[in-house]
């Protein structure tokens, strides 16, 4: 069993949990709660952790997603006790640690200021969130493994004012869309570099 991604998010903000009642399947997060991703492979495998978070806490599933190579679960509660207790919980199930899991590394990370009005309306087709409009500065980070996008929207937009427009959590790699003026958005690029960087665990070299 390979531990690919264990992280906590200590207070979910109102734009990560708007757009993640947009995507999730199961439970809906609220703002304010505290949230836990854990990403593992292989990705059915994510039933038992499931199940470990669930008959030990009362933690709620947001998310349980299986995909072809990974397997991504998100809970998340009030109770910041009971999200850790389910961590804990998981990772006595897995027999790991939290050191085990990978260490996050960045793919692509990309500012874009001015944004052009057409290229403005391609992102705003494809996205789940807020939108981004004509001149504002478009930033985008490409991470592995993918669960760790998560946490860096949600550093980001503690961070800074800026538009979350697109997470992706999970698959092969995790990415994210953020919109805003140039100040904003080079705030939030620093939160977003701190944070990853602050994540220990087993290196990650692709």
């Amino acid at each position: 069993m390979e531990l690919r991604t264990f992280t906590f998010i200590d207070v979910l903000q109102p734009q990560l949990a708007s757009f993640l009642q947009t995507v999730a399947q199961g439970f809906l997060p609220l703002e304010r709660q505290a949230s836990l991703f854990v990403e593992i492979a292989p990705g059915i495998a994510i039933n038992n952790v499931t199940d470990a978070a669930l008959k030990q806490t009362r933690v709620i599933p947001g998310m349980q997603i299986v995909e072809r190579a990974y397997g991504l679960l998100e809970i998340h509660s009030y109770d910041q006790g009971e999200v850790r207790a389910a961590g804990a919980a998981i990772l006595e199930r897995l027999g790991l640690r939290v050191e085990d899991r990978l260490k996050p590394r960045v793919l692509s990370e990309q500012t874009i200021t001015g944004v052009d009005g057409h290229h403005a309306a391609l992102i705003d087709r494809m996205r789940h969130g807020d939108m981004i409009t004509e001149g504002q500065t478009l930033y985008t980070l490409e991470v592995h493994p993918a669960a760790y996008a998560a946490i860096a929207a949600n550093e980001a937009e503690k961070a800074a004012p800026i538009h979350l427009l697109e997470v992706i959590t999970f698959g092969a790699v995790g990415r994210l869309w953020l919109g805003g003026y140039e100040a904003e958005i080079a705030e939030a690029q620093r939160a977003i570099e701190q944070t990853l960087a602050s994540i220990n665990g087993r290196e990650n070299k692709g």
